[in-house]
């Protein structure tokens, strides 16, 4: 299982952190052109090579890199304005498939080295890498079919404010609910619905009000279910 988790950190690491925006937007316009591309795919061999730590396995940091330049090269190819979200989750997809299947190639020879991590700091440590950008990124992705922008022009805030607020709550959530303090993650809540209520309120949008609240839920339910698989597996 370590070693599955390694892979996925790798992932996370490579296609979330490892990433700026700057490069996506030039890979979905120059496509198989954008030297980006061959960066993204070069990181992503790097990292896995570094977390795996084990010249016995050579192959899978190239069988990593390989298959990720042929499933960023399909999507880049076909993608659309329209079918952009649906191809994000499905690309996505198809990296934990890959992943997946390395694992389960080696699993039942694998020596990887175990140096300073153990399993569970490694999956601790995915799981709240993963609540902070791989999330807001899946939550932009989603909201891509309205257009948010023209919901918020009027309301003046902070740059990223709303990014980094959610990545705040699902951190915590996520702490409170590894601690088995439950009660915690409902007074959050409260307390969030009732900063909001007076926003809510002086808009008088029902647009704007449907889009803080499905935020909302899929930030805390993200959170929670990332919170219950992790205390499910150690």
């Amino acid at each position: 299982m370590t070693l599955f988790l390694k892979l996925f950190l790798a992932h996370i690491i490579g296609d979330f952190f490892l990433q700026p925006a700057k490069w996506v937007k030039e890979k979905e316009k120059k496509k198989l052109r954008s030297p980006k591309l061959y960066f993204h795919v070069l990181i992503h061999i790097a990292v896995t090579a570094l977390l795996i730590w084990d010249i016995t396995l050579w192959f899978i940091p190239l069988i990593i890199g390989v298959s990720h330049f042929i499933i960023d090269a399909i999507k880049l190819s076909i993608q659309k304005k329209k079918t952009k979200r649906l191809l994000f989750f499905i690309d996505q997809l198809c990296h934990i498939v890959v992943i997946s299947i390395c694992y389960f190639m080696v699993s039942k020879e694998a020596s990887t080295i175990e140096i300073v991590v153990t399993e569970d700091t490694v999956l601790l440590i995915t799981c709240l890498l993963f609540l902070t950008i791989p999330v807001s990124i899946i939550m932009k992705t989603i909201f891509l079919k309205w257009n948010i922008s023209e919901l918020t022009k009027s309301n003046e805030s902070l740059e990223d404010a709303g990014k980094y607020i959610g990545i705040l709550e699902r951190i915590l959530v996520f702490i409170f609910i590894v601690l088995g303090h439950w009660e915690a993650v409902g007074f959050l809540i409260t307390a969030k619905s009732v900063f909001r209520f007076g926003d809510l309120r002086e808009s008088k949008d029902r647009q704007l009000t449907e889009y803080i609240l499905i935020g909302t839920l899929i930030s805390f339910g993200i959170a929670i279910i990332t919170g219950v698989l992790y205390n499910l597996i150690v």
